[in-house]
This record gives C-alpha cells, structure tokens and sequence, in this order.
C-alpha cells in the first residue's frame, strides 16, 4: 500500500506561484511513476504532470508544458509541482497520484490516490 499527503495549495493571483508537495510512504519506490492530476469546478479530472522515480523521466500535459515543474527529493520521498504563470483556469483539486510501473496518464487506471488539495487562482 502507498500513501499520498498532498500539501501547498491555495490562493494566489493569476500570473502567480505556488508549489504542491506530495509525501509519498509505504513502498520502495524505484519502480513506480508519481504524478500530479487536476479537477477544475464541474469537470472530469485530467492528467497533469508524471515523474518515474527511477531514472527521473517526465510527461506533461500540453496545457502546463513551460509553466509547470514536476521533481522529486528522493531523500524525503516527496514529488513536487512547481507552478508557474498561473491561470484562472488553473483553478481545481490537485491530487497526487502513483502507480506501480505502468503510465499515470488516464485516472480510471491511477493505483493510489492523495486526498486532493485546492489551487484557486484570482483573476
């Protein structure tokens, strides 16, 4: 079993900064791809940003491409997401996501999830 704590969301003005953090427990991680999903007000939630721990290789969804940062600390087990140029529409629940060797990038298929944290963005 692995366990996601998400942390660092909150408000901020559009064109602003902010960096979630997601400690990750339970597992040796070497064989797993952490990431970052999204779910704005009244959507369906849709894939972020993914990160395979071992090797450090990295996807990001076309909308964040440039703007957002996906690393890890493998010291602390903990994956970031660095968010950059902020958008209204940048607006949703963030959750943490892992799965065990198999790509992060539908949520039907995502093994563990985080309780989810919220990202508002000011116009």
């Amino acid at each position: 079993q692995v366990q996601l704590e998400e942390s660092g969301g909150g408000l901020v003005q559009a064109g602003g900064f902010l960096r979630l953090s997601c400690a990750v427990s339970g597992r040796t991680l070497s064989r797993y791809i952490l990431g970052w999903f999204r779910q704005p007000p009244g959507k369906e939630r849709e894939f972020v940003a993914a990160l395979k721990w071992s090797g450090g290789n990295t996807d990001y969804a076309d909308f964040v491409k440039g703007r957002f940062t996906i690393s890890r600390d493998n010291a602390k087990n903990t994956v970031y997401l660095q968010m950059a140029s902020l958008k209204p529409e940048d607006t949703a629940v963030y959750y943490c996501a892992a799965n065990y060797a198999t790509n992060l990038f539908v949520p039907s298929r995502v093994d563990y999830w985080g309780q989810g944290t919220q990202v508002t963005v000011s116009s």
